[in-house]
């Protein structure tokens, strides 16, 4: 039976996926800013530092199964409570490795850890977030994401002042370790036990069933329709985080300053409209919202690939950050509709998402290879399209009040 929760504990639930959210990307971001002085520390070169980064990529895939089976065998609740100290470990490991080690093997075990534990508190703390939108009655999963997204901003600029002041990777990885966790575990136990988040006491055979459950999601073809608008539009931000400065220099002939202003416009837009999205989606749906969106990001993308000016490129840059934002919040908050199994899709929804954003640029950075980087983006403008035509998906299922819209007569 559900607990009947105060609007104090909401408020307090609430606030507790905004700070998983917060610490979340700005511990990746902490770690992302310094690998100009990783690379330097360990005195390697870019195809090891390739190297290390497809180790915390693959490991975060394991991740991404282990939290289907983390979910079903100890709830979310509980599940992040660990996977949170072993996102902690991992960054004191890597740090051990870079600055006082000094070896490539201790980080890279250091980022094994890090990749299991991002990648399964990402999926945990969206699988809380639609269990708390779903209580409260309101679209609230853009503004998780925004959190996330503010995070990275923080981050970014914590380790642009860490490495200016030339404070040793080790120590601001530490520094920002003990915040996460500390942070972190302070906010799990703000969140309520839930049966929706497979938290409460069951027996083993309860369990055995949720885990029965979590698999049977794959058997719904409703789970791939939300992974396809999830796809496109995790490839359409994916693309961006990683693509879009190297678009800018060599696609459009500019400086390096000029990628890193684009890329900060687009992270400006994205984040502005992921805090706007909530009451955006309210008014108009989920359905209705995903598709003006799509036709927003693939006309400011296809803006940016035939621009023949640099404020122009810039403006296609807003719309397509604009448009990206919620594709991916939202295929959450559908995939939760059923309060029933809202942790198992929820799980797979995440699990379909991550996966695009940890395959997707290596595999355009291979076909760039090929024939460019503006033609390359082609292919994201039709993963956009896919997107828009597969958000009917996105409709809430009956009995849910969240995502529905209340246009005004």
């Amino acid at each position: 039976m559900e607990l009947e929760l105060s609007r104090t504990q909401l408020a307090q639930w609430r606030a507790a996926i905004f700070t998983i959210f917060f610490v979340t990307g700005l511990g990746f971001a902490s770690w992302a800013s310094r690998l100009p002085a990783v690379k330097a520390d360990l005195g390697i070169n870019d195809f090891e530092i390739g190297v290390l980064l497809f180790v915390m990529g693959a490991a975060s895939i394991v991740g991404l199964s282990l939290a289907n089976v983390i979910v079903a065998r100890w709830g979310a609740r509980r599940g992040l409570f660990a996977t949170i100290i072993v996102f902690t470990i991992g960054v004191v490991i890597a740090g051990l490795g870079v600055s006082y080690s000094q070896s490539f093997a201790v980080t890279a075990v250091g980022l094994v850890f890090v990749g299991l534990g991002m990648s399964a508190t990402d999926v945990l703390m969206n699988v809380e977030a639609a269990a708390a939108e779903q209580a409260t009655g309101k679209t609230l999963m853009p503004l998780f994401h925004a959190f996330f997204s503010i995070g990275t901003v923080v981050g970014a600029g914590v380790g642009i002042a860490m490495a200016a002041w030339g404070v040793a990777v080790a120590l601001h990885l530490w520094g920002i370790g003990v915040l996460v966790v500390v942070a972190g575990l302070v906010a799990v136990r703000f969140i309520p036990r839930r049966e929706v988040t497979h938290d409460d006491d069951a027996p083993a055979a309860t369990r055995s069933e949720r885990l029965a459950q979590v698999l049977a999601v794959w058997r719904d073809p409703r789970t791939y329709a939300i992974g396809a608008i999830m796809l496109g539009m995790a490839f359409a931000e994916g693309s961006a985080n990683d693509w879009l400065t190297i678009a800018v220099v060599d696609g459009h002939g500019q400086t390096e300053a000029m990628g890193a202003v684009a890329l900060t416009v687009f992270s400006v837009a994205m984040t502005v409209f992921r805090i706007l999205g909530g009451p955006l989606v309210d008014r108009l749906g989920r359905v209705w919202t995903l598709r003006i969106l799509a036709v927003l990001a693939a006309v400011g993308l296809i803006m940016f690939i035939l621009a023949p000016s640099l404020p122009i490129a810039f403006v296609g840059v807003a719309l397509w950050g604009a448009g990206a934002s919620l594709g991916f919040p939202l295929g959450m908050s559908a995939a939760a509709d059923d309060p029933t199994k809202a942790a198992a899709s929820v799980s797979a929804a995440a699990t379909i998402g991550y996966i695009a954003f940890l395959c997707g640029p290596p595999v355009l950075g291979w076909i760039s290879h090929q024939i460019g980087i503006l033609p390359t983006l082609w292919i994201i403008v039709g993963l956009i399209a896919m997107s828009g035509l597969a958000s009917g998906a996105a409709k809430p299922i009956a009995g849910s009040t969240v995502g529905a819209g209340h246009p005004r007569h």
